[in-house]
This record gives structure tokens, sequence and C-alpha cells, in this order.
């Protein structure tokens, strides 16, 4: 083998003017939403830990580093590229960041240095420091997110969709967790500050070898293989050890039919869920405590807690996982299956997945115990569900954050309270403190803007969900929800024509801001969209009488020839009328009455509703 060099790199000396290219062998771009929230969540945590808002971006010269990691190269055979062996996963995300801090940046200059760390033009024309000219769809997909332009991932390539999904989540990780004075100095720190060591190859075949020793023969353990290793050697006792090791394998082989390192994530939601008693205050240059250490090295902090875990003698180690490890195992897998399929009296937790909240998992577990049996346990992850329901909506409708740097702190505060609590007493605290947050309808009025598209067709979605399945329908919720070819999408009942009603507003943005609120919304297939969305609302209600149970609301023979639907608004007193034209004022009227619809659904009187 020849020399092999392996020099630590900043995201600047990386990209700056090299070119990148990918070996066929991985060339999909495949890193999914878990993968994408690590990485910004570690990224933001460690750049707010030396931030303040007094800072300027002289500033961020004294701040400390964070390592990404290694990646691979070995130089290509035909050109200048550096051909990439491993962390393609890494420096496409890294990429997908810098793009998004590139368009919200305005300063000139700093964006002409972000830019050229993704992208350099000759010629005339623009290549990309990643470059897959076999993949004509990702290079246009990288055009238009790097642009600000539109695209749709149906019919493109795997990585193409993938990108674009990632990039979603980046924009609403990032739009949520940095403040706008401190996104330049963020890309300051990233660009300076976060390392990555590059293992260059003389050549290919070099390139592999490490490749394969790395992940192979020498790949590092993971925390949980220590945390094995190490309970194991704590058990002295030859048949507890080798027992405890089955179920170690069985516990792990079960997580991972959910995806690679989930064993990690339920020994982490398990560990913080029923130990952690700290985490690190928020300001600058805190210290990490056990909610955050669990996140970064639970191997070493359960060695460093044993006696509050209770493990003392070995018995107590084989118990650890034979008992402990085992029935919050089972409660994690019950979890994840029921976050992925509707499933009858744990909706809750498929409905909070699909908000991607991942804090939820920590939350459920909390007041669990290994001797509850599943009627018990299932009440419990009910209330705590239903709980988190409630709260991440209201949320929602104040235009208030739900991410999780956001969230972290005042969750870890509600794990403590329930740990171990009955499901009674969890919806009896859970409601206090609901009591404590914003309700519906305080604030400026809910409406659609530019970061909460997804957030809005989730809310119309359970909507139109209750409003058909209280008038005696079948739920089609997932239906609302899914993505694809004949997924449905947001239909504004006032086309974007400002002119047919420039007689009710004198401007523009006037009427954008009422067309969006979302009383002036439905949920509709996308071929009517297609169809029917730039017709004048007069054109369009007759179709909309074909339509679900909330838009055939808007028409007269919605009144005459559905019992079941009369039966509902009489019984819950709602202001349903037909709306033979609209206008203004109609439309404020649909606010209120989906507000009214939103404390119905979203009532507190669930949490004991939940318990049996």
């Amino acid at each position: 083998m020849k020399e092999t060099q392996g020099l630590t790199k900043t995201i600047r000396e990386l990209l700056s003017g090299k070119k990148y290219g990918v070996d066929f062998f991985q060339r999909e771009y495949k890193w999914e939403q878990k993968q994408i929230e690590e990485l910004i969540q570690d990224l933001t945590a460690k750049f707010t830990s030396f931030y303040s808002a007094e800072d300027t971006p002289q500033k961020v010269s004294s701040y400390g580093h964070y390592f990404l990691g290694p990646i691979i190269v070995s130089q290509s055979q035909h050109d200048e590229k550096l051909l990439i062996i491993d962390g393609q996963q890494r420096l496409t995300s890294i990429t997908l960041v810098l793009i998004w801090l590139y368009r919200n940046i305005e300063d000139p200059d700093h964006k002409g240095q972000l830019a050229n760390l993704i992208n350099s033009q000759s010629y005339g024309v623009r290549s990309y420091n990643l470059d897959f000219p076999e993949d004509p769809d990702r290079i246009e997909c990288m055009e238009a997110l790097y642009s600000g332009k539109d695209i749709e991932g149906n019919g493109k390539s795997p990585s193409t969709r993938n990108i674009l999904a990632r990039y979603d989540d980046i924009k609403q990780l990032l739009s949520d967790a940095i403040t706008p004075h401190a996104i330049p100095l963020f890309a300051y720190w990233l660009a300076e500050k976060v390392q990555l060591v590059e293992i260059r190859a003389a050549e290919a075949e070099d390139a592999y070898t490490i490749f394969e020793t790395m992940n192979d023969r020498g790949m590092p353990l993971t925390p949980a293989d220590m945390l094995k290793g190490y309970l194991l050697a704590k058990t002295e006792d030859e048949y507890l050890r080798s027992k405890s090791s089955k179920v170690w394998k069985s516990c792990v082989e079960e997580l991972n039919t959910f995806g690679k390192d989930e064993d990690a994530a339920c020994i982490k939601a398990w560990l913080r869920s029923q130990y952690a008693n700290s985490t690190r205050e928020r300001k600058a240059n805190a210290e990490p405590r056990d909610f955050d250490r669990i996140g970064t090295e639970f191997h070493r902090w359960v060695k460093e807690n044993e006696p509050a875990l209770g493990l003392i003698g070995s018995q107590k180690y084989a118990d650890f996982i034979q008992t402990d490890m085992m029935y919050y195992t089972k409660a994690y897998v019950r979890m994840r299956s029921v976050a992925t399929q509707l499933t009858h009296s744990l909706e809750p937790i498929f409905y909070n997945a699909l908000q991607k909240y991942t804090l939820q998992y920590p939350l459920l577990l909390a007041p669990l115990l290994p001797t509850d049996n599943e009627k018990t346990s299932d009440a419990k992850m009910r209330v705590v569900a239903t709980y988190i329901d409630i709260l991440i909506t209201r949320r929602i409708w104040s235009f208030r954050s739900i991410d999780y740097s956001t969230m972290q702190y005042a969750m870890f505060n509600v794990m403590k309270d329930i740990r171990r609590h009955s499901a009674g007493e969890c919806a009896d605290l859970l409601a206090k403190r609901l009591g404590d947050e914003p309700d519906f309808g305080e604030g400026e009025p809910f409406r659609l803007h530019g970061t909460n598209r997804r957030a809005i067709k989730y809310i119309l979605a359970r909507i139109t969900d209750y409003v058909e399945t209280q008038s005696g329908g079948t739920s089609r919720f997932t239906e609302y929800v899914a993505e694809g070819k004949n997924r449905y999408e947001i239909e504004h009942i006032w086309a974007d024509h400002y002119e047919r009603h420039a007689q009710e507003f004198s401007q523009k943005s006037d009427f954008d801001v009422q067309r969006n609120r979302i009383g002036g919304l439905l949920l509709l297939p996308k071929t009517f969209n297609a169809s029917y969305g730039d017709l004048s609302y007069e054109e369009k209600l007759e179709q909309y009488f074909g339509q679900n149970m909330l838009a055939k609301s808007l028409h007269s023979r919605c009144y005459t020839n559905h019992p079941g639907f009369s039966r509902f608004i009489v019984d819950r007193n709602l202001a349903f009328r037909p709306l033979p034209i609209f206008l203004s004022c109609d439309l404020e009227e649909r606010q209120k009455l989906y507000l009214q619809l939103a404390k119905l659904i979203w009532n507190p009187s669930r949490l004991q509703e939940a318990v049996t």
C-alpha cells in the first residue's frame, strides 16, 4: 500500500475549490430524518454552548471546535476529482446545511464565501462541489434548492427525493434552533470550526482496503457495544452472564428491525426516562448533565452512576439486562410499531410521530414500571401521548416552536414529574401543565406561512377526519396525510387572484394574509387543485360538494342530505352553515368554526378519557 495521509480539515478547507465524486457502489443518499435530527441537534447544541446574543462575527474565532468524524477519499484516475469512498452522507448533509445558510444570509460577501463551499462557475456554467454528472435529477435538485425554486420529488431518483425531504427537515430544525442574529455566526462557526479528518489514499484500491478495515475488522465499538461489554463483565456468575448476553442479543435484533442504530436510540430513551435527574443549564458554556450525557456517552454515564441505578452485585447487573432492558425494549418496540401504523386506542402516538416529535419516546417510557401489564402500560402511554398531542398542536396554532432544542428542557421536567406514576396521576399532573400553556385562539389568527405548510396540512387532516367520523363516516386520515401521486393538498378557497377581491382589500398584502388563514383552507386531492383550484369560489362550490364533509359543508345540500352531519353540529353546537358566496366576513366565520373544532379535538378532557 502506498502512503496514506490523514489530515484534520475544517469544512472550509475541505470544500473550498475542490470537486468530489462518489463511487458507483454508494451513489445513493440514504440519510433519514433521524440522522439529520442528530446532526443538527449536535451542531446547534455545540454552537449555542459558545454563542451569546451580544457576540459579533469576530467573536466566533474564540469558539470551540466540533469534530464530525473521518472521510475516506482517493484521487480519481480520470480527472482532478477526489472520489469519496466513505463519508458521502455527511458531506451531502453538510452541503444542504450550507445551502440553507446561503439562502438565509443577506451580506453579499458572506454569501459569496458560502457559495464557494457549495459550487463553482466556469465559463458561466455552475457545477457543484459534490458532483454527480450521471444523476441529472440530483443536479437539478441541488440547483433548485440553491436558487430557491420549487421542485417536485415525484418521479425523481431515490437520492433526489431523499435530499428534498432532508432539506425540509434542515429548514425546519435550523429555523427553530438558530435565531436570525445567530445565523451568520453559525455559518462562520460551521465553516471554520467544524472539522473532519480526510484520509486520502494514493489509489482507490488502498482506499477500499481502509474502508473495509474500518467497517469490518477494525470498526470501533458503538456505545451500545461498550455498555453491553461492561455490564456482562460485572456479571460474575457464568450462567447469569450467558443468559444476559442472549437477552441483550434478542433485544438488539428486535430493535434493529426498525433501522440502524435503533438499539442506541432505545437505550437513550430508557435511561433518560428512568434515571436522568439533571440537564444542561440554558446558558453559554454550561456543562452537560445527565440528560445530555446519556445522549452522547451513555456507556460512560452508566459506569459513573452505578449506585443510582442500583447496580451493586452480580445479580443486579444481570437483572438490569434481563428484567429492565427487556421490559423497556419491548415497550419501546410497541411504541415504534404504533408510531408507524394507526392503532386503536394508541392513535396519539401515531399522530405525534407524524409531527416528527422524537421527544415523545422517553416521555412515554417515563411512567412505566417493569411490573406493569400491557393494559396498564397502554393506559400510561395513551395519557402521555394525548398530552403531547394537545401540547404540540396548541404550540403550532400559536406559532410557537416544537423543535427538539426548544422543547427539550421543558419535556425533561415533564419526564421527571410523571416518572413511575399511575395513569390517573399522570393525567392530573399533565392537565395542570396544560393549564400553564397558551390555549387555541390566543394571539394572531392561525394561518399558512412559509415554514408551516406541513403542520397546516396535518391539522387540516385531523379536523377533516374529525368532521367525517363524527358525522358517521369512516376514518380516512391516513389517506389525507399520505404522500405520493394521489396525495391530498392544501386548497385555498380563494384562488390567488387579488383583483377578484379588490373591493374588500385595499392592498394585495392584506388579501394574502386573509387568504392564508386556516378558515380559508381545505384539504382536497391534488387532482382537484389541478382542475379547479384557479376558479372562483362560486365556480368551485358545486365541486366541493363531491369532496369530504368539511368541504361539503360549504354547500347548502349538505344540510339536507346528511342526517349524521346535522346531528353532529347540533350536539356540538357548531357554527356550520352553507355559504353561497365567500366574502371576508365568511372567512372570519370559518376561522372561528375551525377554532371551535380544534378545541373539541384537542380538549384537555381527553387526558381523563385516556386513563381507561
